[in-house]
């Protein structure tokens, strides 16, 4: 057994992979353009035709394609198996034996890895450093490989305090009980996060309008966004200031910024590297 299938099956990690396996099945054309439009909008339109682009923890590959799409050069890795076999996929359905699409198993907590697939215009992380364990180090990380005047795109958990301490115990609680059982956590989250939309849109005359348009903006999907959600753990949290800090002493300048507003979501930076 990998050391991977032994943090899952002890309830150290959440298989991220194994759900992101089950989002393939929806995935249409509609959620890729989506994607597209979400990288382009925080780096800029047109900004990757040409590039070097690191998908760092791939996840679905969905963003892998999305860049590819766009004309970049795709490099797509994760620590997980199954996630790694979805990039495969993707690449195999829409860019079968493109030799400017690599996928591979790696990890971000590995220096000498990063070191080894050299510098990037984009290097690419998002919701995925936080759930490595050892967060800051990834974070450094994921700086190594960012090409001088290129851009580093992450996003990370945002700090609620107390709030997100609870969370954490929801979700260490959720990895360590019996897969048939999980459902007892999920539901009952799945009701408090949406009964203030449901109820507001059925009085709208729209049931169920938030619930197809969650995620919609990134070509994602509400159920297995929630999933992902309750399960995602190992989970650490960082306060928008942190991050901008961290990567400041590091020599990157901020380019762009969105928040969460404060809420349980991912905060997203565009750094530069000078």
């Amino acid at each position: 057994m990998t050391q991977h299938a032994q943090e899952i099956t002890s309830g150290q990690r959440f298989a991220f992979g194994e759900n992101w396996t089950r989002f393939l099945t929806t995935l249409k054309e509609e959620r890729i353009v989506q994607a597209e439009a979400s990288l382009q909008n925080m780096l800029g339109p047109g900004s990757l035709r040409g590039r070097r682009f690191l998908d760092l923890g791939c996840g679905s590959g969905l963003f892998s394609l999305a860049a590819r799409r766009l004309g970049a050069q795709v490099h797509s890795f994760d620590y997980d198996p199954h996630s790694v076999a979805c990039a495969t996929e993707l690449r195999r359905r829409y860019f079968p034996d493109d030799p400017s699409w690599r996928v591979e198993e790696g990890s971000a907590l590995d220096p000498q890895y990063l070191t080894s697939l050299g510098r990037f215009d984009v290097v690419y992380s998002w919701g995925v450093l936080h759930h490595t364990g050892s967060m800051w180090e990834a974070l450094h990380n994921a700086s190594i490989a960012v090409a001088p005047g290129g851009r580093l795109f992450v996003s990370i958990y945002n700090d609620q305090g107390t709030a997100s301490r609870r969370w954490l115990a929801v979700k260490r609680r959720y990895n360590r009980m019996p897969a048939q059982l999980r459902f007892l956590l999920l539901w009952p989250v799945l009701v408090q996060t949406w009964w203030r939309r449901s109820l507001k849109d059925l009085l709208h005359l729209r049931p169920f309008e938030s619930w197809r348009r969650e995620g919609r903006e990134r070509g994602m999907s509400a159920w297995y966004d929630l999933v992902d959600w309750v399960g995602g753990y190992p989970f650490e949290v960082a306060k928008p200031e942190q991050i901008f800090e961290f990567y400041r002493e590091r020599g990157f300048t901020l380019e762009k910024l969105t928040t969460c507003g404060g809420s349980m979501g991912c905060n997203e930076f565009v750094f530069l590297k000078s």
